[in-house]
């Protein structure tokens, strides 16, 4: 009876502060779960350590390593694997999913990293091939086998990861090709060389590609490190992600096109071949600030986004664009990538400016059961997650699976959308705020910072600067704050985080920190 007291008087104070029983929740901590749940489908428990090197699956278990993910219609997905196959699940959308099915549909691949379905046919880009599936007699196997492309070079080294395809809105499939790191001599054996720079990699390794509908096979952009994800806005613009690395200060999000490089130089190894859109580049400022570098090397493109390291990330992964029309929350047109260390999903808003993108990276989803690797939208607009760690440790109590994200209905407190302004940034917001502590300038903390461009494996935030907010002005259906700050920086990343902003309801911000990277500021 006395606890019943207890509970019942703790109540009314909720409802007291709150202003309403509706609002009970909101003077409680809220979790990432109340807004979107995580279904498992399949992430069987690691038996040791996931980063043991003797750690293997129970006999006669799938290891279901997603490396793939096509989506099929509202019962099906089709999933490949890293150890060379294709299966297509059925019963995927069941809450819970107790009664799903698997048929090995292909086999015999040489760890497909990527997965589309177009016109009756899989494609996935192997090692070495981009490659055409298909089930010719309707007996529900892969009976033929096509090579689509082929052209980069293979050396043998481990890290020689070939990921895709995805789709541009031409019919193009565009794929990413690994850097191998620390070529021996039997692997430069099989390379190539340029002639002015001296770099020594697989031919075109460190490439963006783009196979026409026709099968010619492009090359269109150069600079990578290790692009796992691939994904395609709604204007059909490509963009690829990148992980930190040498000559990669810190996870990064780029868009693909023609002539661009983005940060790793020993992908210039291939800028003398024939078709190179890359072309001129004699010397590489090693050692400068990004900005700094920026200017030496007019064909150095800065990326879109930087993800913060551990802020946003350790290792981005896939990119799955939310075109569900308002079916998996408020972020409808956004991007959400996936994270491999720490088990997780960012969140991504991009605008053009001048022409070229640049955006915000926010938290959005942590928890997952291992290293997310794919994702796809379902029918309903949940979304698939493919899982596996292999090769690198991760967060999570699996080795690898699938689960599926799904939004529960209720609106999250977020900032929705920040985008740059002349003179500062303005911010949108998923409900409407309490305008006191959205106008206060103590609501907020910003500041920016750049990276250095080198050889070395990472970059500290150097050059950091705190930025003073001079004025504040909220709109007056609340759902919108524009910021007035003093000294803002193109080409630096501006870390703001809004840890004082209020909700109408009095809910804290479910994520209060954004990362913008300024490129461009607008012109008035």
């Amino acid at each position: 009876m006395v606890t019943r007291t207890i509970l019942f008087t703790l109540t009314l104070l909720c409802i007291t502060l709150a202003g309403s029983a509706g609002d009970i929740q909101s003077v409680f901590a809220e979790s990432e779960a109340d807004y979107y749940r995580l279904d498992s489908i399949m992430t069987p428990k690691a038996q040791t350590e996931s980063r043991a090197a003797n750690w293997k699956p129970a006999p006669g278990d799938l290891v279901l390593e997603v490396s793939g993910i096509a989506v099929l219609d509202d019962h099906r997905i089709a999933v490949a694997i890293r150890k060379g196959e294709i299966w297509i699940m059925d019963g995927v959308y069941e809450e819970p999913p107790k009664n799903v099915t698997y048929k090995r549909f292909a086999t015999a691949l040489h760890e497909p990293l990527g997965l589309i379905y177009k016109d009756g046919a899989f494609y996935t880009v192997q090692r070495s091939e981009l490659t055409r599936i298909r089930d010719t007699d309707g007996d529900g196997v892969a009976d033929e086998y096509l090579t689509v492309a082929k052209g980069w070079g293979v050396t043998g080294h481990y890290h020689e990861y070939a990921y895709g395809p995805v789709l541009d809105h031409d019919g193009n499939m565009w794929l990413t090709l690994n850097i191998g790191l620390g070529l021996k001599k039997e692997h430069k054996s099989r390379a190539v060389t340029d002639p002015t720079l001296g770099f020594s990699q697989g031919r075109w390794r460190g490439w963006g590609m783009k196979c026409t509908p026709d099968g010619e096979l492009i090359p269109v952009c150069a600079g990578m490190r290790s692009p796992a994800g691939l994904g395609v806005n709604r204007a059909g613009d490509v963009f690829y992600t990148d992980q930190q690395g040498n000559w990669v200060a810190t996870n990064s999000l780029h868009h693909m096109r023609e002539g661009a490089f983005f940060h790793h130089v020993e992908a210039l190894a291939s800028m003398s071949l024939p078709g190179s859109p890359v072309k001129g580049i004699k010397e590489i400022p090693n050692g400068l600030p990004f900005p700094e570098a920026l200017k030496r090397m007019p064909q150095l493109k800065p990326p879109a986004v930087w993800f913060p390291y551990k802020k946003a990330g350790q290792s981005a992964t896939d990119i799955m664009l939310d075109d569900s029309g308002g079916k998996f929350g408020p972020f409808d047109g956004q991007f959400f990538v996936g994270e491999f260390t720490q088990a997780s999903i960012q969140r991504v808003f991009l605008e053009k400016v001048d022409g070229e993108y640049q955006g915000a990276c926010f938290p959005f989803r942590s928890g997952f059961a291992s290293a997310v690797l794919r994702m796809d939208q379902g029918t309903d607009g949940s979304m698939f997650v493919g899982l596996t760690n292999r090769g690198w440790s991760s967060l999570g109590t699996a080795s690898y699976g699938l689960q599926r994200l799904v939004w529960t209905k209720k609106m999250p407190f977020e900032i929705k959308e920040m985008r740059a302004q002349p003179e500062g940034f303005e911010l949108v917001f998923t409900k409407p705020v309490d305008r006191k502590t959205a106008s206060d300038p103590k609501s907020y903390k910003l500041q920016s910072y750049t990276y250095t461009y080198h050889s070395s494996y990472g970059s500290d935030e150097i050059l950091p600067r705190n930025l003073e907010i001079e004025n504040i002005t909220v709109s007056d259906d609340g759902l919108k704050a524009e910021l007035k700050v003093k000294g803002l920086r193109e080409l630096y990343v501006h870390e703001l985080n809004a840890d004082g902003v209020k909700s109408k309801e009095g809910q804290s911000l479910l994520h209060p920190d954004a990362y913008y990277t300024l490129n461009r500021i607008p012109k008035k």
